[in-house]
């Protein structure tokens, strides 16, 4: 199994991003899928990923609520095989897909960091939190 990453270089991530960012075309991300999107930004990296339901998108910050570690060891790899939840790779942490709440795994009663996306103009774009 490979080694997890450094958890204070985890912890040094941005954890939000303005509203207004277009993360690209709806299409980037298949239907069903999940995408990692990492943005450069003046006070760091923000690392998130998105999934894709249909027209509907769903953002995270990549972080596990677990141990503070990033959810994929493999670029993408955010679900489960039959892309019904979000799974952490590390620790088997399951998380449903519309609202971040994890269902299985170590970190029960905790939920993922929402990262605010929405579609417009069939683009993925950063939305202002609430």
């Amino acid at each position: 199994m490979p080694t997890p990453p450094d958890a204070a270089a985890a912890a040094e991530r941005l954890t939000a991003t303005p509203a207004g960012v277009r993360l690209g075309p709806l299409a980037l991300v298949p239907n069903g899928a999940a995408r990692n999107f990492v943005l450069q930004m003046k006070a760091g990296r923000f690392h998130g990923f998105v999934v894709r339901r249909g027209d509907a998108v769903h953002g995270y910050v990549d972080r596990c609520p677990h141990m503070g570690l990033p959810l994929a060891q493999e670029l993408d790899g955010y679900l489960t095989p039959n892309r019904a939840l979000i799974a952490c790779s590390w620790h088997a942490a399951l998380f449903r897909v519309e609202d971040g709440a994890c269902v299985g795994g170590p970190c029960a009663g905790a939920r993922l960091t929402p990262w605010p996306v929405a579609v417009v103009d069939g683009a993925i774009v950063t939305a202002g939190h609430g």
